[in-house]
């Protein structure tokens, strides 16, 4: 089984725009993160005895390809410089030789790592054209929000490569999909539930599909997505390629990929910097009727800010609340339309409204550039959580805060995250009329030092701030002073 993983380093430097793979926003096509980080400079001083015999798969790419020389045709390659995109990043420069050779891809790569440039240029090359009705490019993808992304990206290159693509997914009315697939469509991107429910009426054939793609499998695992999946995979009667991408490789992705692919040569980009150390943290603790105007005062002082609310309901009410204060946002969650949660997202992105208010379920697959606070308006379920949330900024070497309000019965779960993510941010008591919350990045949140606990006066084992155990003998003290005076 072929293996190779890329260890990037951090991004030092800026890139121009031809060479960072970015695009303005009026292009269609766009990287998800510049490919500076794929400079990779060769050691000048001698190898130590443990250096001698290095791990292969831990290799650096010693030249970074272009697209042309990974096998992509001229066509697309054009197309792709159209949008200003010229250079690879690391996960295309990996996967894309391979999957045009008619490997099976197994991908190891975070979201916004460039994905689906390495899936969808491959795929367009090699799926052939469809009958109506019976696709042989097939992209299972866990949300509408991330069918819809990966369908813009695809839609003009397709055009390029001669490929139709289309999308289905719940939460649009579905004789409009059906007539699309029926048309001949030769690329779908899909969400499993939409999809089985066209195949079950007959309205979509999966047996002709040539070339399989899987992407972000293990938010579809965590969605509960599997059984749908594997019921796709089986009525898959044609040999075909499967292309997985996957943020983890836990027991379930892996299984997954013993059973439906074969041999495949894996791919792993990692990062050297813990995600905690890509962004700024801050841990605000806030008193409940000031809750709302510390969120409003943050809105206020950043130009693009992302909360995350636990339930849909508390993302509606957070939704008027903040326009209550002034400010004008968005909301994002599983019950709305897919109509008003594509204009919500579109809206976001092209900065015609600062602030979106979103559930975890309904943002997974999010990829909006130039998100500079995240806000944890209410706690993250675990560890895992606050890294997925907090992920949304400082992206592409980008500066970033993500910012947790706490009121006080949550520092004790907060101390435990804390704990857990080596994160030594204290926490700190403020009101919405704080001027420092008009700059988040500013001295004045310098972390604490090593030798600190990071507790802001917590005790640890028991989640009690040492103020508060101070505050009985001081009641006493002056409850005594008090009984004297009498």
């Amino acid at each position: 089984m072929g293996r190779s993983r890329v260890i990037l380093p951090p991004v030092a430097a800026a890139c121009g725009p031809r060479d960072a793979g970015t695009t303005h926003p009026s292009h269609i096509i766009e990287q998800e993160h510049p490919p500076a980080a794929m400079t990779f400079d060769a050691p000048t001083s001698e190898p130590s005895p443990s250096d001698a015999d290095p791990d292969p798969f831990e290799a650096p790419l010693a030249d970074v390809p272009t697209f042309a020389g990974l096998g992509v045709s001229p066509r697309l390659v054009a197309a792709l410089e159209t949008a200003d995109i010229v250079t690879p990043l690391p996960i295309q420069a990996l996967t894309i030789a391979d999957a045009l050779a008619g490997r099976d891809v197994c991908g190891k790569a975070k979201t916004g790592s460039g994905k689906t440039l390495a899936f969808g240029l491959p795929l367009l090359m090699t799926a052939p054209k469809a009958k109506p009705g019976r696709p042989t490019g097939l992209i299972l993808v866990p949300t509408r929000e991330l069918a819809v992304q990966v369908r813009d990206v695809l839609v003009p290159l397709g055009h390029a490569a001669d490929r139709s693509v289309t999308a289905v997914f719940g939460g649009t009315p579905m004789e409009r999909q059906i007539k699309a697939v029926r048309k001949g469509h030769d690329v779908v991107v899909a969400t499993p539930g939409r999809l089985i429910d066209l195949c079950r009426r007959g309205d979509v054939s999966v047996a002709d599909v040539r070339v399989l793609v899987l992407d972000e499998a293990d938010r579809m695992a965590d969605m509960g997505f599997m059984p749908q999946v594997t019921w796709l995979l089986d009525r898959i009667t044609t040999e075909h390629q499967t292309m997985l991408f996957s943020a983890t490789l836990d027991s379930e992705i892996d299984r997954l990929v013993r059973t439906y692919t074969r041999d495949p040569v894996r791919h792993e980009v990692e990062s050297t910097q813990p995600t905690v150390e890509e962004m700024e943290h801050r841990f605000l603790k806030v008193h409940e009727l000031d809750k709302v105007k510390v969120a409003a005062a943050i809105a206020t002082g950043s130009r693009r800010t992302l909360f995350f609310c636990r339930t849909k309901r508390g993302a509606d009410r957070l939704e008027i609340q903040l326009r209550r204060e002034g400010i004008t946002a968005g909301v994002l969650h599983g019950d709305l339309a897919q109509n008003a949660r594509l204009r919500a997202l579109r809206n976001f992105r092209e900065d015609d409204m600062g602030v979106l208010v979103a559930t975890d379920v309904a943002a997974r697959g999010l990829d909006v550039d130039g998100i500079d606070v995240v806000v944890h308006y209410d706690p993250p379920e675990d560890h895992t959580a606050y890294l997925h949330r907090s992920g949304r900024t400082a992206r592409a070497g980008a500066t970033g805060v993500a910012v947790s309000l706490l009121l006080w019965d949550q520092q004790l779960e907060s101390e435990r995250l804390r704990r857990r993510l080596g994160i030594r941010q204290p926490v700190v008591e403020l009101f919405s009329n704080d001027a420092r919350l008009s700059d988040l990045l500013s001295a004045e949140w310098a972390p604490l030092p090593d030798e600190a606990t990071g507790t802001d006066g917590v005790d640890g084992s028991t989640g009690t701030s040492t103020a508060t155990k101070a505050r009985p003998r001081a009641m006493r003290s002056t409850m005594g002073a008090r009984r004297r005076r009498r």
